[in-house]
């Protein structure tokens, strides 16, 4: 009993005060206080405020367990809603206790908030956060609810229409993010509009004609790739270090479909050895598009449009560059089934090179940024809403990285890949194509292929040089290992505690289930039986989020910006025999407003709005113990060291690879 001082944080974003009646109840072991209203005051509960008041309690509450909180309506104004940052309650015996939120509330349903110290539930438990954590999870599977999109690919959201303002607010952009994002999309358009790009259906008469649009947005890299793109130690090197750099695998045996052999790459491997050798010296790589076989095609401005699934060899030569030495543009070999090499006319090699390009950008889009980042981060982001409560420990470490998703996610459903969206308008693979596609790469989705050190292995790319998606990937992978470590073993004393954990077990089986369609052969676990297999899943979840997603994204516009490296789509079908003119790449490329749709396209998806977190960056502070929170500044630390590295390596390249720098990742799926 005695006097309670309380602090109230409001959040910083424009629209989070209120105008609300508010009333608070504290609830501890021994029982709770009466409702108090807090006082009103004209800067109590504006954006950014802290109030203080005290509460008067006439009974020993004891160890404080949560705050009860809700709203009424002020007068006859309409109930609106207001972020809550955390509520800190100091007892009369000078003991803190901490309530962190960092939620909207928008309804007048009483909100309890546990306190901050994470706990995982054990037979010690108290009744009352048992009771606490049942009713939050029994609403927040009422607001998240899954639904099938499409056969075969993860389940998402389900949202009315993909209405964005049917999400929950707290999967909402904030006021600043959604201003900022509006911006990216209209300036761009408008600007290609303005030149009349979006209006010209004709076809390019000249590849120099295409820098009058892309001369319209610049980024660091756009112009450097417009001018070496034709090479081929680049055309191999985007398999490293490009937006797909997750394809390429080691090629012990050239497939028997490839119909390769050692007097066709002779003149590119040089005298000194041959096919047979640099297979066995493991200096043989392969980049297969199999999954393109079959896929419906799109028809953009009345035309149909068309998709190879070729195979292209690559060779790491004495120099350590990764260059292409043949190209198959079908999976069946045969007489109307050349293979393409480096010693044909420059305009063929060019031509089945613009293919595979093309052939890249559908694969990478699809399977390497949608579903790998994208649809996975999202499955994370319902199952740990439905399953973890805010007061779970594993909650606190991983609700950073979904920051922003679902929106995201929906945007994306209805703007891109949806019926009329960007990908119907410029993608080879819209209209149709996509669901089919998304079924395939689905299918290639393994627990392995997810957890880089382990993808890599199996990839044969352990010790490629120059690969720096791997080297910087690594650096990452490993700070959020041990980050995760200290969080997962301050929090979990014994494997059996993993075992037993019925949250955390329910959120690994629904992610499992929802979300890789509960196929075994992925090896995907759907139960976790140690403190390793734990810290090996989040690390996957965290990277999958944050690092992986950037390495995917981040570049798109200055890769795809200059379009013959990354055609969106082809107006022609592929090449049966050789003998290409400039006049027929002309052809082949899409159309100018094609152009134009797919750069405001890579545009938008590589630019990130305002209102950004970068990896390892929590201000709104959830851990409230001492340990996690010097875990989180060592992480930092860490993260800080890795970025001083890559920009000081980026300095000296002609083409920085800054995609991997902790200080450009974002902590989430945003954009």
């Amino acid at each position: 009993m005695g006097m309670y001082k309380l602090k109230v944080a409001t959040g910083l974003d424009l629209a989070a005060g209120t105008c609300n009646n508010l009333f608070i109840i504290l609830v501890g072991v021994h029982g709770e206080s009466a409702t108090h209203q807090m006082p009103r005051c004209w800067n109590h509960f504006l954006p950014g405020s802290v109030a203080e008041f005290d509460v008067n309690v006439t009974k020993d509450l004891g160890e404080l367990l949560l705050v009860r909180v809700y709203v009424e309506c002020y007068l006859n104004f309409p109930l609106d809603a207001w972020f809550c940052q955390y509520v800190n309650v100091t007892c009369p015996n000078g003991q803190l206790y901490q309530f962190p939120f960092y939620q909207w509330i928008s309804q007048s349903v009483p909100v309890e908030i546990p306190e901050g110290k994470g706990v995982v539930i054990t037979e010690n438990t108290s009744s009352i956060l048992l009771k606490q954590r049942k009713v939050e999870l029994e609403m927040n599977r009422e607001t998240h609810k899954w639904k099938v999109y499409a056969e075969g690919i993860p389940h998402c959201i389900d949202v009315a229409n993909d209405d964005v303002f049917k999400l929950s607010p707290n999967d909402q952009f904030s006021v600043l993010k959604a201003s900022s994002f509006g911006y990216n999309i209209l300036s761009t358009g408008f600007e290609t509009m303005l030149k009349g790009f979006l209006f010209n259906k004709g076809s390019w008469n000249s590849l120099e004609d295409i820098k009058l649009l892309t001369s319209l947005q610049q980024s660091q890299n756009s112009g450097i790739v417009s001018e070496i793109w034709k090479e081929d130690s680049f055309f191999g090197s985007q398999y490293l270090n490009g937006m797909n750099p997750i394809l390429i695998k080691k090629c012990l045996k050239i497939p028997e479909n490839f119909s390769v052999g050692d007097e066709m790459v002779a003149s590119s491997l040089g005298a000194s050895t041959n096919l047979e050798k640099e297979l066995q010296n493991g200096h043989i790589f392969l980049a297969d598009y199999k999954i393109l076989e079959n896929i419906p095609t799109n028809t953009i401005n009345d035309k149909r449009q068309y998709i190879a699934a070729p195979m292209c060899l690559l060779w790491k030569n004495p120099q350590d560059q990764l260059v292409p030495i043949a190209i198959q543009l079908s999976q069946t070999p045969g007489e109307h089934t050349p293979v393409f090499l480096p010693s044909d006319a420059e305009l063929d090699w060019l031509l089945a090179k613009i293919w595979v390009r093309n052939s890249d950008f559908q694969v990478h889009e699809i399977g390497a940024h949608l579903i790998r980042t994208h649809l996975l981060a999202e499955v994370f982001s319902i199952a740990t809403i439905r399953q973890l409560p805010m007061g779970h420990p594993v909650y606190k470490l991983i609700i950073p990285h979904f920051r922003y998703t679902l929106e995201i996610n929906v945007l994306a459903r209805k703007q891109l890949i949806g019926p009329k969206g960007l990908f119907d308008q410029a993608i080879v693979t819209g209209n149709g194509g996509v669901p089919v596609l998304t079924k395939e790469a689905m299918k290639e989705v393994t627990y392995c292929s997810l957890c880089l050190p382990d993808d890599i292995v199996i990839r044969g790319m352990k010790s490629i040089p120059n690969y720096l998606y791997r080297d910087d990937g690594m650096k990452i992978w490993l700070a959020v290992e041990s980050f995760v470590s200290n969080i997962v073993n301050y929090y979990y004393t014994s494997d059996l505690v993993v075992r037993e954990d019925p949250e955390l077990q329910a959120w690994v089986a629904e992610i499992f289930k929802q979300g890789f369609l509960q196929n075994k052969s992925s090896e995907v676990p759907s139960a976790l039986e140690s403190i390793a297999s734990l810290i090996k899943y989040l690390t996957m979840v965290i990277f999958t989020c944050s690092a992986q997603h950037a390495a995917v994204n981040n570049g798109q516009y200055d890769f795809y910006s200059w379009m013959p490296n990354g055609p969106t789509s082809m107006q022609s079908p592929p090449p049966t025999s050789k003998g290409a003119t400039m006049q027929a790449i002309l052809k082949t490329l899409p159309d100018i407003n094609t152009t134009a749709n797919g750069m405001v396209t890579v545009w938008t998806l590589g630019n990130e709005p305002l209102d950004r977190r970068r990896l390892g960056n929590y201000p709104n502070i959830r851990f409230t113990e001492q340990m996690p929170q010097q875990f989180i500044k060592d992480f930092q630390n860490k993260l800080a060291e890795i970025s001083k590295h890559i920009q000081k390596r980026n300095k000296t390249m002609h083409l920085p690879y800054p995609y991997l720098d902790p200080s450009a990742i974002e902590n989430s799926v945003s954009i």
